[in-house]
């Protein structure tokens, strides 16, 4: 049975999507977390109090990952970097409960620039939105979520200094 490159690149985005779950769920164990509930790998919380014992670790968004200030990579549950409409250089910060759970919080935005571009399909599978100046990449979640097809104008939410590589897309009209 042969797949076509669109279906090869959704499988293997549910695949690098899994595995960044697993990381979260070894993450927790190796930081003592007893117990790990699913649920909570994508959950965000209003600001709380630090209980004793949790651990709350302060980051950027380089795209798809959080680079915390103790030198780690964490990885974002990409629902939540698509819901959030997290752009790079936003600062997270990230609360590991006693349990285990994993919970991001948006604490500072980056200033963002807005651009109009066409959603593309490389010839890896991989998904792009291409405007006159670069083609920026784009999370699959982005693309399930708003229903995007190859030819779709999106507008997506950029660095307003500097240069990005990823965009996180704002809305689409559908052609």
């Amino acid at each position: 049975m042969a797949f076509d490159p669109r279906t090869i690149a959704l499988i293997t985005q549910r695949l690098e999507d899994a595995e960044r779950n697993i990381q979260y769920v070894r993450q927790a164990l190796t930081d003592g977390g007893d117990e790990l509930h699913v649920g909570d790998l994508s959950t965000d919380t209003d600001t709380a109090p630090v209980i004793e014992g949790e651990r709350v670790i302060e980051g950027v968004f380089d795209g798809q990952n959080m680079q915390g200030n103790d030198g780690e990579e964490y990885p974002v549950p990409p629902n939540y970097a698509s819901k959030s409409k997290l752009v790079e250089g936003d600062v997270l910060k990230l609360t590991i409960n006693l349990g285990g759970a994993l919970m991001y919080k948006q604490i500072n935005p980056i200033d963002r620039k807005r651009v109009v571009g066409t959603l593309i399909v490389d010839e890896m599978g991989n998904f792009g939105v291409k405007t006159p100046e670069k083609t920026y990449k784009i999370l699959l979640a982005s693309v399930t979520f708003y229903k995007v097809q190859e030819g779709d104008e999106v507008t997506i939410l950029l660095p307003e200094h500097g240069e990005g590589e990823w965009g996180a897309v704002e809305h689409v009209i559908h052609h």
